[in-house]
């Protein structure tokens, strides 16, 4: 459980990071993800979290 309270900080702290240093750089991709059709964001987002837990995973066997 510990390991995935700081999975969540660490996220936290890459996001809240990146909108605090690159705020106009955000906000063009927040639009740019807002054109995008639901299906191709379906595709990225399950790409990243299948990524996201094949990393994981292999630094938790290593």
């Amino acid at each position: 459980m510990i390991d995935l309270l700081t999975a969540l900080g660490l996220m936290f702290f890459i996001e809240g990071a990146l909108y605090a240093l690159f705020p106009d750089q955000m906000k063009r991709m927040a639009a740019q993800v807002a054109l995008m059709p639901p299906a191709q964001l379906r595709t990225v987002g399950l790409f990243f979290a299948i990524f996201g837990f094949i990393f994981m995973a292999a630094l938790r066997n290593h």
